[in-house]
């Protein structure tokens, strides 16, 4: 294999990296849970959209990584 083949070009993106796993701030109110494994995430429970928690994110992203 040639150093120019690519097995899984991924872009990099810090911010998307970082995303779910920051801690969340406790006066901000409830938080919402996973949608995978019900563990309670960082979002806050009003936030449209499916929830996860920062294991189940990193475990998406490995699913997805080189899906395409």
């Amino acid at each position: 294999m040639d150093d120019d083949d690519t097995l899984c070009a991924v872009p990099r993106d810090d911010a998307a990296a970082l995303r779910g796993l920051t801690p969340a701030d406790p006066a901000a109110g409830p938080r919402a849970d996973c949608v995978l494994c019900g563990e309670p995430t960082e979002h806050p429970a009003d936030l449209a959209g499916a929830t996860y928690c920062p294991v189940c994110t990193w475990q998406q992203a490995q699913r997805i990584a080189c899906s395409g």
